[in-house]
Order: structure tokens, then C-alpha cells, then sequence
């Protein structure tokens, strides 16, 4: 008779948990995905007077201050990260069409060595790329893209060099950071050739 009992209750128990998970049903609720990269079109033709988050900015600001020890998002060296549009609005500080009041543009531009960025004896950003920096913030600091790239007018001495100046201070003949060097044409050659340097 005891386990009678016992096999009514346990029986009793999984009719009502049954009953109970079956009538319980919700609709998903779907959540709405907000759109962050209005001014992205990327079927945009690039136009020569416009300055371009993706294709200049965010290149020229990761492989200037976005990297390991400085203001990666691992490293996070006074809080600033710079890996990303919204980190760099953000933390950078970027006021849209003032470059005098960005932060970002003060400490690139700065003489000061405690405030300068890249700090010493990282190189200096070219007068090209602050000016870059410097139209893009006039131009309202947008997450824009355009789709053409002309890859006739590339060569090593001007665009790849303009790059790797920003290397250098780590990836050359007296410091060779991780045995890369990227001093010469040679080297970053054979950096690209044996696929570490994407």
C-alpha cells in the first residue's frame, strides 16, 4: 500500500509539472537591433575632400596607439581605449568639428613629452596623418566608409612607409620586438611573405 502511494504522488507531481511547463508559454520577444553605423554606406564612392573613419582613421590610430602597453582594450593606459569608433569618441574625447577641444588631437599635436602621443621614442605621427585626424574631427568625426579603393596609385615609399614609421620605434635593428624587424622594404617583405605581417 506504501508504494501505492508513492507511485500516485510521484505520478500526481509529473501530470501537474506537465501540465503546468505546457501552459506556460511565452512569445520571444525580439529585441530591436539598433543601427550604430548610420553614416556607414558602403556601397559610397570615395570622394577626394571627405575623410573616412574606417578606410584612413581607425587604420592610422590602431597602428599608432592602439597596440599592446598602450591603449588597447587590454592594456587601457589612462582609460583610453582606441580600437574602435566608439572608443575613440568616447575615451579619446573627440569633439565633432573643434579639433582644438578633442583630446585625441591635443596629445598628438602636443610638444609636451608627458603629454604627447605617441610617447617618446615611439615616432611622432607625420604632419599628414594629424592633419588627417584634424579634417576628419572638422568634418564632424562621422563612422563613415566609402567602398573604392585604387590600388594603381600604391607604392611602398609613400602609403606602406607613412605605416611603418608608426612600427619602427619597436621593429628595428637595435630592438627587434618579437625578431620582426620593419625598418626596410626587405624586411617587411619578408614579413608579408612568411604571413606575419597581415
Amino acid at each position: 500500500m506504501n508504494f501505492q502511494k508513492t507511485l500516485f504522488v510521484l505520478s500526481a507531481a509529473a501530470l501537474v509539472s506537465f501540465l503546468t511547463l505546457e501552459s506556460c508559454k511565452h512569445k520571444a520577444t525580439e529585441v530591436p537591433i539598433l543601427n550604430t553605423s548610420a553614416d556607414n554606406d558602403s556601397t559610397l564612392k570615395c570622394d577626394s575632400d571627405s575623410v573616412y573613419f574606417e578606410n584612413e582613421i581607425l587604420p592610422l590610430i590602431i597602428s599608432s596607439c592602439a597596440y599592446a602597453g598602450c591603449h588597447d582594450a587590454v592594456s587601457r593606459q589612462d582609460g583610453v581605449v582606441l580600437d574602435s569608433y566608439r572608443n575613440i569618441k568616447n575615451t579619446g574625447e573627440i569633439t565633432p568639428g573643434d579639433p582644438g577641444e578633442s583630446k585625441l588631437y591635443k596629445v598628438i599635436t602636443s610638444s609636451d613629452p608627458d603629454k604627447m602621443m605617441p610617447p617618446p621614442p615611439n615616432a611622432k605621427l607625420s604632419s599628414d596623418q594629424i592633419a588627417l585626424i584634424s579634417k576628419w574631427i572638422q568634418q564632424g568625426a562621422k563612422n563613415n566608409k566609402c567602398n573604392e579603393c585604387d590600388t594603381t596609385n600604391v607604392s611602398y615609399s609613400v602609403q606602406v612607409t607613412s605605416i611603418m614609421n608608426n612600427c619602427v620605434s619597436c621593429h628595428n635593428a637595435s630592438s627587434p620586438s618579437g625578431n620582426i624587424r620593419l625598418d626596410n622594404y626587405t624586411n617587411v617583405k619578408t614579413q608579408v611573405d612568411n604571413g606575419k605581417l597581415i
